[in-house]
């Protein structure tokens, strides 16, 4: 692998080598791991300041779609998009569909559009064991708008906030009471509800979601970009409300530039991938120790017992 060759390549934003490098990227292998870690610090002087947006919500809530009605918006105003979808993985073949592209036909024909569907292969979070990366990626190959649409909502969805600067959540109607056990913490990383496909629904019932969701704003404590989180109606299928929240998402940008948030909160996110790869790296370490020193349990004492005297003699 030619490593100028893929950072000229990706300066002059050619997607065949980005895609390359994002495979690269997803790669379990240690050599590509070097190359692409390599790359990333060689491009870094050639980043773009961009918008990551998290997009998120329950499986059916229309994310594909959406991310379609709201791609071929920004890219009519001549900027351009790049989209990291993120499949689920079978836990039995670890296989994905990877058919988010393909749900979004007409904004995968956009020349300023570039979509790249990845699975997750049981990474919590939502997202991808190397989406920091493509993110990096992206932004070096020019892209200064990049979506990250997740698995869906669960308990452990929570490492794309850490890495994105605007947490957008598609909501509903009359799906509040599905979303009890989960609504708290979602709606405290949310920046931005979109309560989605009310062209489906009767006006009573997206509009009690409305009232729904204001309720559980109240009690939610302010995030640290001082924002007061903002609700949109509106179908991604029928591109209803999707200009509105455009110039929603672009007044929040400016928002958290003129209260320096947008550094502050990029410095965080630099902190917490670090911290992401001394978990890595340590259990990468701990895996190799066990094929070394391969466990042997003594049923006369408690599984944490039998690891701990395993941890402390081998690390």
């Amino acid at each position: 692998m030619q490593l100028n060759l893929f950072k000229e390549e990706i300066i002059r934003g050619n997607i065949t080598y980005l895609s390359k490098a994002i495979t690269l990227a997803e790669s379990t292998r240690s050599d590509h791991q070097d190359f692409v870690q390599t790359l990333i610090k060689e491009l870094n002087p050639y980043r773009k300041k961009s918008k990551r947006i998290a997009v998120t919500g329950i499986p059916g809530v229309g994310k594909s779609t959406f991310i379609e009605a709201l791609g071929k918006h920004i890219v009519k105003r001549k900027q351009q998009l790049a989209v990291l979808a993120i499949d689920p993985s079978s836990s039995l073949s670890k296989g994905s569909i990877l058919g988010d592209k393909t749900r979004m036909e007409d904004l995968a024909r956009e020349e300023l559009a570039y979509i790249r569907p990845s699975a997750n292969n049981g990474t919590l979070g939502g997202i991808t064991a190397r989406t920091y990366e493509s993110i990096l990626l992206c932004e070096a190959a020019g892209f200064d708008n990049i979506l990250i649409e997740t698995v869906g909502v669960g308990q452990s969805e929570v490492l794309v906030s850490s890495m994105t600067d605007l947490f957008l959540f598609l909501q509903l109607p009359g799906s509040g009471d599905d979303l009890q056990g989960i609504k708290r913490g979602i709606m405290e990383m949310a920046d931005i509800i979109f309560v989605n496909k009310i062209d489906v629904f009767e006006e009573k019932m997206y509009k009690d979601a409305k009232l729904d969701i204001v309720r559980s704003l109240q009690f939610l404590p302010t995030k640290n970009s001082q924002w007061k989180r903002k609700i949109i109606m509106g179908s991604g299928l029928k591109g209803n409300g999707v200009a509105e929240l455009w110039d929603l998402i672009e007044d929040y940008f400016a928002h958290i530039e003129a209260n320096r948030y947008y550094e502050k909160n990029r410095a965080a996110q630099h902190k917490a991938q670090s911290i992401n790869y001394i978990h890595e790296l340590a259990l990468n370490k701990i895996k190799k120790q066990l094929l070394d020193n391969p466990f042997v349990e003594d049923n006369s004492k408690t599984a944490f017992e039998d690891a701990k005297e395993w941890f402390d003699k081998f690390n």
